[in-house]
């Protein structure tokens, strides 16, 4: 038994209502562009909290236990970084500084928040685009190497710093040059950031020790599992940090995001919603045309064809409805992934995982609508309709 019949009666019967068909189409296909930009934001959330993550080079990081994400991270004590050289397998270590810093936009005089990073140039410890290439600029007193990737709020900081100018600002009340660029990124949490050197760091923040760090990375021998490293670290340091390998710190990045913060649920959730709404769209499509063909399809009970072949029909109609309109729906949001990109600067993009599992989800939707609409054509009775 075939699904498709050789007269295709199931489009001819979508065909001769064009209108109908027409909106039927958009429906679906603002059901699919609902799923996909809402899972493309989720999406988008996950990949960019975890950018500075994936940046930084470590094999086991160190993190205050009263942190509860890297954009905002409380201090701790440096001694616990260098009590874990004690651990066998540990090849160096690194502290990092991280905090908000108020940023003067030159241009508009206005105030905005720079996420700052502060590193040891000797360690090399991050490897975002352009950063290992201009430690020495950030070696000199006040000098910044400024996120490409930051919201343009903050000024055409990028674009004066490639025609050749000299960017100079304020940071904390204090003059700082932009020695350089580098490329990262914006997420949920950071419209901005700059990197500079540990010393140029602390000089933004005269009353900090340099002992209260935030981020404290190791690295491990060549061959040495990090995981075991990990577990000798967290039985022999106090239970004021967090020992994590790298893949434990951004699902623990991800788990704030999705679990803690409501962002990630309202994304989920929308996703739920354009599944329910392409869901009635079809079926009230789906119910309609049953009904307006009640008496042709009792013809077709009449003359010998089972209740299957005609269920087929409107399966048919349904997995039509669902291609063409996830086909309109995935053009739609190409162009708005695109837009969404560009506005935003947050990595936004059509992934091939998404697409086909957005499709499988089009195709239940639509099928499931069509079993919906079927039970009325089960009780036809031809003697009823006639």
């Amino acid at each position: 038994m075939r699904l498709f019949h050789p007269i295709p009666l199931g489009w001819l019967q979508l065909w001769n209502r064009k209108l109908r068909f027409v909106v039927a189409l958009l429906g679906i296909a603002f059901a699919v562009l609902l799923i996909l930009m809402q899972l493309g934001f989720r999406a988008s959330l996950f990949e960019s909290a975890v950018r500075w993550h994936h940046a930084f080079v470590f094999d086991v990081a160190i993190f205050s236990h009263e942190s509860q994400f890297i954009v905002r991270p409380e201090s701790f004590s440096s001694r616990r970084l260098y009590q874990a050289l004690a651990v066998p397998g540990v090849h160096s270590v690194s502290p990092v500084y991280l905090a908000p810093v108020s940023w003067k936009n030159p241009e508009t005089l206005e105030y905005r928040s720079i996420f700052t990073v502060g590193i040891d140039p000797d360690d090399d410890p991050l490897h975002a685009p352009g950063v290992s290439d201009q430690l020495g600029a950030i070696r000199l007193q006040d000098v910044v190497l400024y996120d490409a990737g930051s919201r343009p709020e903050h000024g055409p900081i990028a674009a004066r710093v490639r025609n050749g100018e000299t960017v100079t600002t304020e940071a904390n009340a204090r003059t700082i040059r932009v020695g350089g660029l580098f490329t990262l990124g914006t997420s949920f949490g950071i419209d901005a950031s700059m990197v500079t050197s540990e010393d140029n760091f602390l000089r933004l923040f005269p009353s900090r020790p340099r002992t209260q760090i935030n981020l404290g990375l190791i690295r491990v021998e060549d061959g040495v599992d990090p995981a075991r490293v990990r577990d000798e670290l967290r039985a022999l340091l106090p239970k004021d940090v967090l020992v994590m390998t790298k893949a434990d710190f951004i699902a623990r990045e991800i788990a704030y995001w999705n679990s803690a913060q409501p962002i990630g649920f309202v994304f989920a959730f929308g996703s739920i919603i354009g599944f329910i709404v392409g869901t009635v769209i079809v079926y009230q499509i789906l119910f309609s045309d049953v009904s307006d063909h009640l008496a042709e399809y009792a013809t077709l009970r009449a003359i010998g064809y089972s209740n299957g072949y005609i269920s087929r029909v409107v399966v048919q109609q349904a997995i039509i409805l669902a291609v063409l309109g996830y086909g309109l729906g995935t053009l739609a949001t190409v162009r708005l992934y695109a837009i969404t990109a560009k506005a935003t600067r947050l990595p936004i993009e059509l992934s091939q995982e998404r697409a086909l599992g957005v499709l499988a989800a089009t195709i239940l939707m639509c099928a499931f609508s069509g079993l919906l609409a079927l039970r009325k054509v089960r009780k036809l009775d031809p003697a009823d309709v006639f």
